[in-house]
């Protein structure tokens, strides 16, 4: 029986890599942009986007939607994204697991322009599964909800996080965009602090809670270590933990498309897509090891 082809890795095109990623011989699996900045009808930013769109699926990752918000999804937000979603027909629709968003005084709603991490708790669980029901009602499709690399835990938790994030799965429909790094960044952070004696196999034992078929994307990213923090900063490589652990979601949950974040200090063209390649090559290794055909070399 003809086996399907497993997912090609995408990565996360930026202003810099734009004519690159027409002129290029190797091409990535997909692309994926920052939905908030294509929200501006017409344009330079938009034409460039629907051009690329013509030769390669597109992945939209926002930044903005604020599900964890119980001040609730700010209407013009969600009308501009539904715009952005019905032109481009993207792949995947995704944001992040936390919120921005608060009521202060007089019916004015402040926007704290970060991804604050929820609680996990059953109430701040109702606020999610609402929000995340509204965007898909009103885009008409699934989205994925990702993970966050968080620098603070509520006293107030009632659950851990991949027990949260798999109910909202589970209440919703929605998927998992499951971001490999920040699952590192916040094991090594919680090693530094003391509450967890080993990263690695906290890490792993995260991913071990999921249930098989949450996963719609990985994201695979660089760090930075400040000794006695570990910041996410998609400025570097994907470094050796981060592709073990992928290794291990990939084995515990099967293929899934992957994406190369890297947002600062932007590598050459080539360079991203060496680490793109590298990826598709860790999922052949471990998901069809005998049946693995050559990775395309990237010109130099």
């Amino acid at each position: 029986m003809h086996k399907p082809a497993l997912p090609r890795c995408g990565i996360g095109w930026r202003h810099p890599h734009q004519q690159a990623l027409f002129d290029s011989a190797v091409q990535p699996g997909f692309i994926e942009v920052h939905s908030e900045n294509f929200f501006a009808p017409g344009g330079a930013a938009r034409a460039s986007l629907l051009a690329a769109r013509e030769h390669h699926e597109v992945s939209l990752h926002g930044v903005g939607l604020s599900l964890g918000s119980a001040a609730g999804i700010d209407p013009v937000h969600l009308q501009q994204l539904g715009q952005l979603v019905h032109e481009t027909q993207p792949v995947r629709v995704s944001d992040h697991a936390s919120f921005a968003r608060a009521a202060w005084h007089a019916g004015v709603t402040v926007h704290a322009a970060d991804l604050l991490p929820t609680p996990f708790t059953r109430e701040a669980l109702d606020v999610f599964c609402a929000n995340v029901q509204q965007v898909q009602d009103h885009l008409r499709r699934e989205i994925a909800v990702e993970n966050l690399s968080s620098y603070l835990r509520w006293r107030c938790d009632e659950m851990d996080e991949p027990a949260f994030l798999s109910e909202l799965v589970r209440r919703t429909g929605c998927t998992l965009l499951l971001d490999i790094n920040n699952l590192v960044v916040n094991a090594l952070n919680d090693q530094r602090q003391g509450t967890c004696p080993d990263a690695a196999a906290a890490a792993c034992s995260w991913i071990d809670r999921l249930p098989a078929g949450i996963v719609a994307e990985f994201h695979l990213a660089g760090h930075a270590d400040a000794g006695d923090i570990v910041i996410d900063d998609h400025g570097s490589p994907v470094p050796p933990p981060v592709w073990s652990l992928y290794r291990h979601a990939l084995q515990r949950l099967g293929p899934a498309p992957a994406l190369i974040e890297w947002d600062t200090d932007l590598p050459p063209f080539e360079v991203l897509m060496a680490q793109a390649l590298e990826a598709d090559r860790v999922q052949q290794q471990v998901l069809a090891p005998h049946d693995r055909e050559p990775t395309a070399e990237v010109p130099t």
